[in-house]
């Protein structure tokens, strides 16, 4: 995910920074939502109801939604809202992929991939809005902000 961020990077509708922005922010509020619905609704993993084959020993973890699910999808809308559409078709295919790959290895329920896909197309709904607040917020704090404006500059 990371090269296809990388590629779509080349020629951008948005800055290089706003895009990386874009991302960090996606992946936090990702995480962040992840790990609070992990608190809330602790829902075991397959391998702990005996059910199937676990490829990858996670221990006794609540799986419910599944953080690398959410993380590529909250990675593929980043790069669709970015433009790059050939790009981000790839990237959502990877996303499926990741998404194929915690069932096949018997790690998640296919309701934990699910709600992890959704979750992350989600928080990089939520990303796209709070991207404005955040440039106004960070432009407040630059590194000339404290500097008094002459008298003729217009302010917004």
């Amino acid at each position: 995910m990371l090269a296809l961020l990388a590629v779509s990077l080349r020629r951008p509708t948005l800055s290089p920074g706003r895009t990386l922005l874009l991302c960090l922010t996606a992946l936090l509020i990702t995480w962040c939502v992840v790990r609070g619905i992990r608190l809330s609704v602790p829902f075991p993993r397959p391998a702990e109801f005996g059910l199937g084959l676990q490829w990858a020993p996670q221990g006794h973890r609540p799986g419910f939604p599944s953080m690398h699910t959410a993380a590529a999808f909250a990675m593929a809308g980043v790069l669709f809202y970015t433009g790059r559409r050939s790009v981000a078709w790839v990237g959502l295919i990877y996303a499926g992929v990741i998404a194929w790959s915690r069932l096949c290895l018997g790690l998640h329920f296919p309701t934990d991939v699910l709600a992890g896909a959704v979750t992350g197309v989600a928080c990089t709904a939520i990303a796209v809005r709070l991207l404005p607040l955040q440039f106004r917020w960070l432009g407040k704090f630059s590194a000339y902000w404290f500097r008094l404006a002459p008298p003729w500059a217009r302010h917004k």
